[in-house]
């Protein structure tokens, strides 16, 4: 099973409940801990954009893991896969089956700085090379300050459709829609405006570098 703690108070809240000081976990590192007498696979990894803490055990502790963690951290609060999502979308974080899949390549989704084209080969590295040739496309983000864009929703400019709306809803930190989309190339830079179609109206949209919302978290994540 796994639980996620994520947030800027993560650290905080959870130091005083293991075996080891896990501020010694660095973003991206993982240890071996232990949480009421429970061993877990402790992360610093999330899918947030915050610091945080990914929390891995055997799924027969997965309710007594649950109840300890409220128990003891009275500030937490639980949340589900909506507030999840929309916070990824705040990081600018890709989803599976929306952003990215198997047909998209890192190049075009902005994955490039993920992609080890140095490396002597590795599978699918050709097909790489030859997408990079020919980039048509490009994953932009977007921001609107009307209508909330969601997955499926068309991308326009000047009456030509140019893209689609991979992933999109209303930021409660932005107070605004926001929104990812595959683009063509020339449309896709910051500041270009572009007009997204929600069923019989078009509302007008603006091309954003980089993420929403930076937060201030450990290792920039």
């Amino acid at each position: 099973a796994q639980l996620a703690v994520q947030g800027p108070k993560a650290e905080r809240f959870l130091k005083p409940l293991f075996d080891i000081d896990i501020s010694s976990i660095t973003y991206y590192e993982s240890a071996m801990t232990k949480f009421g007498g429970t061993d877990m696979l402790t992360s610093r990894t999330g899918y947030t954009g915050e610091d945080g803490f990914e929390l891995y055990f055997d799924t027969k502790h997965a309710f007594s893991a649950w109840d300890r963690l409220f128990k003891e951290i009275p500030d937490l609060e639980p949340c589900g896969l909506a507030a999840r999502d929309i916070l990824r979308l705040e990081a600018r974080y890709c989803l599976y089956g929306n952003d990215i899949n198997e047909l998209t390549n890192p190049i075009e989704a902005g994955l490039s700085w993920i992609t080890k084209l140095d490396k002597e080969d590795f599978i699918g590295k050709d097909a790489i090379l030859r997408a990079k040739e020919n980039i048509t496309r490009r994953l932009a983000g977007f921001e609107m300050e009307k209508g909330i864009p969601r997955r499926g929703f068309e991308i326009y400019k000047n009456d030509n459709k140019v893209g689609t709306v991979t992933s999109g809803g209303y930021s409660p930190t932005l107070k605004k829609g926001i929104g990812l989309g595959y683009i063509d190339v020339p449309y896709h830079k910051s500041g270009e405006t572009v007009d997204i179609r929600i069923k019989d109206r078009f509302e007008p949209a603006t091309i954003i570098k980089g993420a929403f919302y930076i937060r201030g978290s450990y290792g920039g994540g």
